[in-house]
């Protein structure tokens, strides 16, 4: 991936690289458990660097609609309830494993695209490139720190949901 600093970019790269994830967890020739974790890791990390740095900055600008922010906050929730659902699967490629995934990539998706078209393209018109870059720095670190700590983890997400 391009080495960029934009927190916008950096965002979508994230995207991406999880609906490569999704990918591999839907392929009977990929080790599923390894994508599985891989994403859990990366869905966490990345949902709760955004709630800590990147959406309080984004609701300071007048442009940027805070209710789609918050809105934002909410896919999160479902999104790592469906992740906790899948995770809880004993067997990987069972048909309850392959449902939750589709409900899984069903909650992560819907989000990622209102996401870019709301609140990224909001920023990418609104914030300048300079603010971006330091949001972004921000974002990486925060996010690095989680997936250092194992922040997918089955308990961890229990705990994140709720249960």
């Amino acid at each position: 991936m391009a080495q960029t600093r934009d927190v916008v970019e950096l965002i979508l790269q994230d995207h991406r690289k999880m609906e490569d994830l999704f990918h591999l967890m839907r392929s009977v020739e990929a080790d599923r458990a390894a994508a599985l974790r891989e994403f859990s890791d990366l869905l966490i990390a990345h949902a709760l660097a955004e709630e800590a740095k990147v959406y309080p900055a984004l609701k300071r600008y007048k442009k940027i609609d805070d209710d789609e922010v918050e809105h934002g906050e909410e896919e999160h929730e479902e999104g790592n309830k469906a992740l906790l659902e899948l995770l809880e699967v004993d067997e990987v490629g069972s048909e309850e494993w392959d449902e939750k995934l589709e409900e899984l990539v069903q909650a992560v998706t819907h989000h990622a695209d209102e996401e870019e078209r709301t609140i990224l393209n909001g920023a990418r018109e609104n914030v300048a490139m300079e603010r971006r870059e330091e949001l972004g720095e921000v974002f990486m670190e925060e996010r690095e720190r989680h997936l250092k700590a194992d922040c997918g983890a089955v308990d961890n997400v229990r705990q994140i949901v709720g249960t």
